[in-house]
């Protein structure tokens, strides 16, 4: 089956480069020069993933993810000229799924697009609905609607932070490396240092923190080592 891409980018040569090379790969890319046309298109059809770049024109890629998490879970692949770490953070922490610096190899951005897809369909599936209860309350991870409730209230996660919370369920009370984390989360090997890691953890933990930060969080940090989730399952 072939996969719809929309690619945000200004840079008409590299879009026609993309949509020549990815379609013989059966995907249907459709582009858009600026943020506000490529949101239009998003709102009138349905695409398995993005690729934004973030110098844009009206407004930068890192507004736009923002624009598009308010909305929408579909993968964003951040496409930066700097490739800058802090470029790679900011966009995590948006919400984005992936980056890759430019200049790039389209058959490195191609792995990656497979990579993303790949995880979104098949990484991490349950059956039915998994509950626990945390110090924030009842917390229950619904595999149909590929979302998570804590105490009734959609957390509105990610694709990406929907990933590292099954990961962490099904790995519930066990030590997680941020090797092991990068390499099942984004099927990427990253350095232990690498602070994306911590970004991702760090921001599916602000949606399941309890409200006394004073009171034991479900995600716990093990110094040097990684993370690890802890919460007792419910009936």
């Amino acid at each position: 089956m072939n996969k719809s891409i929309l690619v945000i980018d200004d840079d008409n040569k590299l879009t026609a480069l993309l949509e020549e090379y990815l379609g013989k790969y059966n995907y249907t890319v459709t582009s858009s020069e600026n943020p506000e046309d490529g949101l239009a298109k998003l709102k009138q059809n349905r695409f398995d993933l993005i690729i934004l770049d973030i110098m844009l024109p009206q407004m930068d890629g890192f507004e736009t993810c923002k624009v598009i998490r308010k909305d929408y879970d579909t993968p964003i692949v951040m496409l930066t000229a700097r490739g800058e770490v802090t470029d790679k953070i900011v966009g995590l922490e948006l919400g984005a799924d992936d980056y890759i610096p430019k200049p790039f190899e389209p058959r490195e951005l191609l792995a990656r697009i497979q990579s993303v897809l790949r995880r979104v369909d098949t990484k991490f599936k349950i059956s039915e609905q998994v509950k626990f209860d945390t110090p924030a309350g009842g917390l229950i991870v619904d595999p149909n609607k590929r979302s998570a409730f804590l105490n009734g209230k959609d957390l509105e996660l990610t694709s990406t932070e929907y990933e590292l919370l099954i990961l962490f369920a099904k790995h519930n009370g066990k030590v997680l490396s941020r090797e092991e984390i990068m390499q099942n989360t984004r099927g990427i090997s990253w350095t232990s240092f690498d602070r994306s890691v911590d970004v991702m953890v760090s921001r599916l933990r602000n949606k399941l923190k309890h409200k006394n930060k004073k009171k034991d969080q479900v995600i716990k940090t093990v110094h040097t080592v990684g993370y690890m989730f802890f919460a007792e399952a419910a009936e």
